[in-house]
């Protein structure tokens, strides 16, 4: 089963990433619902990713690499554009957002709701985020 994609900084490329994570997950037994959240969650970090980190520079590409271990999923996503401070990341009120109908700016929320642990590390100009989720 393949398990890493590359794609190049393009939102148009965001189709191809969630229909790579689908296909893979098809070989688990999953609900509709997980399912879909993973999935939600992949794009939303890869969007990120494309769209701030990489100012959707078709030059520049990101990596998705997903492995399984004792129930537990990996999602290993690769970039080399402006890293993300989680440090300077501050949670938003989600509640608030919906009840003023402010659109975006809950992404980060969302994925760290949905998965089991959410981590980034950059090294020299190299940055990665890891996505966790148990599923056994």
């Amino acid at each position: 089963m393949n398990n890493k994609i590359t794609v190049s900084c393009t939102k148009k490329n965001l189709k191809q990433i969630r229909d790579f994570v689908t296909e893979y997950l098809a070989a688990y037994t999953l609900t509709d619902i997980q399912m879909n959240q993973i999935v939600l969650a992949v794009d939303e970090i890869c969007a990120n990713l494309i769209i701030h980190a990489n100012s959707e520079d078709p030059s520049k590409s990101i990596s998705l690499s997903i492995t399984e271990k004792a129930g537990m999923l990996k999602f290993e996503i690769v970039d080399n554009g402006v890293a993300f401070r989680r440090s300077e990341y501050k949670e938003p009120n989600i509640e608030e957002h919906i009840r003023v109908g402010k659109k975006g700016g809950v992404g980060i929320a969302l994925v760290n709701r949905i998965m089991d642990r959410v981590e980034f590390e950059t090294s020299d100009r190299q940055n990665t985020c890891f996505l966790y989720k148990k599923i056994k």
